[in-house]
C-alpha cells in the first residue's frame, strides 16, 4: 500500500496511521495504570464517582442477569453491576489493555468481589461474546480511545439482549459558559498534575484532546442509531462536561 493510500485517524490532536492508534493508546494506559484511579479522583475532584453512580443508577439490572463492562480499566461500574446482579448473576470485565485489566481485577478482588465476575482482555470492535448474551452493557470513558468507534457500537449491539441497553458514559461537550475554564484546566492544568502524579504529562495531554476529538452528545446519539439502537436519548452532566449516552435493542 503507498503512503499516500493509507488511512489516518486521530491520537489526539495527531494525525497518525490508524494501524498505529491502539498501539499508541496502549502505551498511554500501559504508563498510568497504577496512578489511574488516585488521577481520576485528583482531575475530576471525586466528581467521577458521582457519575459512575448515577450510571449504575440507570442500569435497570436485576439479580441473576448479565452484564459487560467494556473498557472496564479499573472497575468502578464492573463493581457496582455485581452488586446489583447478586451471586446468581455474573459480571463481564473486558479491556484491551492488559495492564489495566491487571489493576481491575487485583482492585476487585481487594474488595472481596468475587464468584460473579470474570475477566476478558478484549477489543471492543470485535468482543469475543456470542450473540444476546449480555442484560446490559456499559462503557465508561472508553469509547473515545477507539479506533473505530462505528465498529464498536455495532459489536456492542450484536452482544447485547433484545431488550437489553447499553449504556455509554464519556466527555462531551460542555456548555459555551463553561468551555474557558474546561480549556484552561485540561491543557494547563491537567498535563501538570499527570507530571507531578504519575509523572507522564503526555499521556494526560493526549487524554484531554481525546475528549476534544470525540463526537459531541448529537453526533454520539446519531452513530448510536445508525448502529441500530433505539430510544436512544442522553443525559448532560455536570454542565455537559460529561454525557451518559443510553440505547436499547429491540
Amino acid at each position: 500500500m503507498s503512503q499516500d493510500s493509507k488511512k489516518t485517524t486521530h491520537f489526539g490532536f495527531e494525525e497518525v496511521d490508524e494501524t498505529e492508534k491502539q498501539r499508541m493508546v496502549r502505551g498511554v494506559f500501559d504508563s498510568v495504570a497504577t496512578k489511574y484511579d488516585v488521577m481520576n479522583d485528583i482531575m475530576s475532584m471525586g466528581m467521577h464517582r458521582i457519575w459512575k453512580s448515577f450510571t449504575l443508577g440507570q442500569t435497570g439490572l436485576r439479580k441473576g442477569q448479565v452484564a459487560l463492562d467494556v473498557a472496564g480499566g479499573t472497575g468502578d461500574l464492573t463493581k457496582g453491576m455485581a452488586r446489583q446482579v447478586g451471586a446468581e448473576g455474573h459480571v463481564v470485565l473486558s479491556d484491551i489493555n492488559q495492564a489495566m485489566l491487571e489493576q481491575g481485577r487485583n482492585r476487585l478482588l481487594d474488595d472481596g468481589v468475587v464468584g460473579n465476575v470474570t475477566y476478558a482482555q478484549a477489543n471492543a470492535e470485535f468482543l469475543p461474546f456470542a450473540d444476546n448474551s449480555f442484560d446490559c452493557i456499559t462503557i465508561g470513558f472508553g469509547l473515545r480511545n477507539v479506533t473505530h468507534k462505528e465498529k464498536a457500537l455495532e459489536s456492542m449491539y450484536r452482544v447485547l439482549r433484545p431488550g437489553g441497553q447499553l449504556m455509554i458514559l464519556e466527555f462531551s461537550k460542555p456548555v459555551a459558559a463553561l468551555s474557558p475554564f474546561y480549556d484552561l484546566y485540561s491543557f494547563k492544568v491537567l498535563p501538570f498534575m499527570g507530571k507531578m502524579v504519575a509523572n507522564d504529562s503526555e499521556s494526560y495531554r493526549y487524554l484531554a484532546e481525546s475528549i476534544r476529538k470525540h463526537p459531541d452528545q448529537e453526533t454520539l446519539l446519531g452513530m448510536m442509531n445508525d448502529a441500530g439502537f433505539e430510544r436512544t436519548r442522553y443525559h448532560n452532566l455536570t454542565g455537559g462536561i460529561v454525557a451518559l449516552h443510553r440505547g436499547y435493542k429491540f
